[in-house]
Parts: C-alpha cells; sequence; structure tokens
C-alpha cells in the first residue's frame, strides 16, 4: 500500500552517488548504510512505497539522523533532504507508537516545555535543587544527562518591546527573541540589540510573537510548526521592517522555510514567502568592518552551527566578524561544520550518539589550544559547555552577540 507523505521527485533525485557519506555526523561514527542519507532515503521510499513496514528497527535510523542537513551542501543533485526528513517524521509520529518512555520524553518533556518561555524558566528553577549533590545520587542516569547540559548560570530577559537606534537611524528590523535564547541566554539577546542599535537600527521585539516551530517541524509535528509560522507572520506583518533578525540558527533555518512550510496553504503561503525573504541571521545582518581587532592576545575559534552553514549556507560571514576581532590571533577548527550532537532536542531523545558526537567536537576544539570558542546556536553553546566541563578544559564557549560586544567594542 503506497503512502503518500514524500513528494517522490524529490526523493527520486537521489542518485545515491554517495558524496554524501563524508558529510554525515552519524554515518562517520557508525558506518552503517542505514545511517547515511542516501540510506535513509531508501528506507523512506520504502515505507512509502509499502515494501517496509513502520517498525522500530526501521525507524530507530531516522530518529538517529541529527537532521543537521550537512548532506544538502555535499549533495550535487540538489535533494531536499531537510523536507523528505520533516515529512516522514510527521508520518512516523501519527503511524508508530514509540513505547511509554519516549512518548513521554518527545510529547510531554521536551514538546509541553521548551516552547514555552515561563515553563523553560520552572524547570530550570526546579533543576536548581535537583543538581545539589544530596539529591544526584538517587536521580536515574538519563536525569543526571539532562542536568549536565544546563548551564551554571542562565540569564532569563524579557527584551524591550522598542530599542532606537545610535545616532542616524539606517532603518528599523524585529527581533526574534527566541525560546531557549530568552530564558539562559537574555544577556545575549541584549548584546544582539546593542549591535544592530551601534549599526543605525532601530529594534522592535513584538510581544505577540511566540517558538519559531523549529523544534516541532524537526521531530515530525508539521501541523504545529504551522500554527508557529502563521501567528509569528501576523505579528511581525503589524510593523514596517527593513529585516528580521535572528541569532539562534536553527531558528533562523525555519523561519526562512516558512514559505515551504505553508505552500499548500493559500490564504499564508505569500505572507509566508514575503516573511522568510525578510529573515537575515545576524552575522548576515552587521558589518565586520565595523568593529577593530582586540589588543587581547586571546586565541579564538569558531563552530559552526548546522542550520547555518548547511540550510542557510553562512559560514563566511560569522568569520569574517570574529576574524576583524580576533586578528592573527584565530585558529580555523577542524571538522567545524560536523555537528556537535545538539541538534535541537537530540542530545535528550539519542544521548548516546549525542555524547559521541560532543567528544569529538570537544578533541578537535582542544587541539586549537584556542581560549574562546564563538558560535551561533543556543543548542550548540549548551553542548560544547557540557562537553568542556567533563574534560576540566577552561575555555570559553561565547554566542557570537556576546563576543562581539565583550571583545569587539
Amino acid at each position: 500500500m503506497i503512502q503518500n507523505f514524500l513528494d517522490e521527485e524529490k526523493s527520486l533525485a537521489c542518485v545515491h552517488c554517495g558524496l554524501c557519506l563524508s558529510s554525515c555526523p552519524t554515518y562517520l561514527e557508525t558506518g552503517n548504510e542505514n545511517d547515511s542519507p542516501r540510506g535513509r532515503i531508501y528506507l523512506m521510499r520504502a515505507i512509502q512505497s509499502g515494501c517496509l513496514t513502520v517498525e522500530d528497527p526501521i525507524v530507530r535510523h531516522i530518529d538517529l539522523c541529527l537532521g543537521c542537513r550537512a548532506c544538502e551542501n555535499a549533495c550535487p543533485s540538489g535533494v531536499e533532504y531537510g523536507d523528505l526528513l520533516e515529512h516522514t517524521r510527521d508520518y512516523l509520529e501519527k503511524n508508530h507508537n514509540r513505547g511509554l518512555f519516549q512518548t513521554f520524553l518527545r510529547r510531554i518533556a521536551i514538546e509541553k516545555v521548551f516552547p514555552f518561555p515561563w515553563r523553560l524558566k520552572l524547570i530550570l528553577f526546579f533543576s536548581k535543587f535537583a543538581r545539589l549533590r544530596v539529591f544526584t545520587w538517587i536521580l536515574p542516569s538519563f536525569v543526571k544527562g539532562s542536568l549536565s547540559l544546563l548551564p551554571d548560570k542562565s540569564i532569563s530577559r524579557k527584551c524591550s518591546e522598542y530599542s532606537p537606534a545610535q545616532g542616524m537611524e539606517l532603518g528599523r528590523v524585529g527581533l526574534i527573541e527566541g525560546c531557549v535564547m530568552q530564558v539562559m541566554f537574555g544577556d545575549a539577546n541584549e548584546n544582539t540589540i546593542a549591535l544592530l542599535n551601534q549599526g543605525g537600527w532601530s529594534v522592535t521585539s513584538p510581544l505577540g510573537q511566540n517558538c519559531c516551530g523549529a523544534l516541532y517541524a524537526h521531530s515530525g509535528q508539521l501541523d504545529k510548526a504551522r500554527e508557529c509560522a502563521r501567528n509569528n507572520i501576523a505579528v511581525f506583518e503589524e510593523n514596517q521592517l527593513d529585516a528580521i533578525v535572528i541569532n539562534a540558527a536553527g531558528c533562523g533555518s525555519t523561519l526562512k522555510e516558512y514559505g515551504r512550510l505553508l505552500k499548500e496553504d493559500s490564504k499564508w503561503s505569500e505572507r509566508a514567502k514575503e516573511f522568510s525573504a525578510k529573515v537575515k541571521d545576524l552575522s548576515e545582518w552587521i558589518k565586520s568592518e565595523d568593529f577593530k581587532p582586540s589588543n587581547d592576545n586571546i586565541r579564538v575559534t569558531y563552530h559552526d552551527a548546522c542550520h547555518l552553514a548547511h540550510p542557510q549556507g553562512i559560514t563566511a560571514e560569522p568569520r569574517e566578524l570574529v576574524k576583524a576581532v580576533a586578528g592573527k590571533n584565530y585558529v580555523e577548527l577542524a571538522e567545524a561544520d560536523v555537528c556537535c550532537g545538539s541538534a535541537g532536542s537530540y542530545n535528550l531523545t539519542e544521548p548516546k550518539m549525542a555524547e559521541r558526537l560532543q567528544k569529538r567536537k570537544i578533541a578537535n576544539l582542544i587541539a586549537t589550544g584556542a581560549e574562546i570558542v564563538v558560535t551561533s546556536n543556543p543548542g550548540c553553546l549548551l553542548q560544547i559547555q557540557s562537553g568542556v566541563k567533563k574534560e576540566g578544559s577552561e575555555m570559553r564557549i561565547m554566542h557570537i552577540a556576546d563576543y562581539l560586544i565583550e571583545y569587539g567594542g
């Protein structure tokens, strides 16, 4: 029985050439063809055609995919792997029973918490007590692993609804606050606004905005992702904006793809395209020439957030910004665009593979001899901070906005 969840033309674009293999983090770790992009596409097509049934061993290979989309950059045929993965996961969530624990973890612990800042704040509050030595010995290993990802210090801060430009105003931009960013990295949001203001941009952060929908889209909840998209489009349409700026790579990727997400919705498709056309990552909106080299003799490296480097294709701009400040102290990172293992909520749903990728990333970071690692996504910040702490390293992990303000001011 044929299941019509995949775009057949898009799935057939894969010619199984294998050029994606060396770019796939899970294939690099396992060497299993089923854990490669072309292998997973084969499984997706087999499920759609009815040649394979939706059973745990098959679903396992799809679940193990990080969704980092590094394969898209390597693919000479232009396969839209991210689109195929999201629609496959959407189908699996409706037709596969994961069992009690995984269902609770995905549908309750993750999806009912992370997209809602006030709920996330509540969890962080109670996690402070859970991390006390007197309690940790009774916690299951999964909970301990999850708690290790939390920062020692989180800064929760709601952005001002309006912040004027400094000097002559070039225009007005909107800011997407992000769910995790505003709860754990509020200082990075404030520094993002400061950078935009310094560049001559007034910033508005509408109160009615909500989760971008990335978490839902990546986990196979496309209807919920579309609800998030419609709300954000309506809220930001009320403002005359030159751009909509985002400082979280995972969010930015989804925001730029609202047009694809809502392409079948006649009421919203054009509005979604217009919205996405305005979305800009912070690093592609501010200018490297506005910064001067720092006098600090501190070695700095840069880690590519997957959804900035791959689906958005933004790799040069953040490096130029970091190099403008670090100067000769900048050092390039080996495997800079290989996923650190965060991948949204992947380090919670697939902790073993996430830890393997974390160790791989930390080993490469330590090899640079850098004192500061700059990146541009909250998940990467949490995952790398956790890995560095495990290794006993004093390396600082900084959001690019924080680095530019602290060292490039």
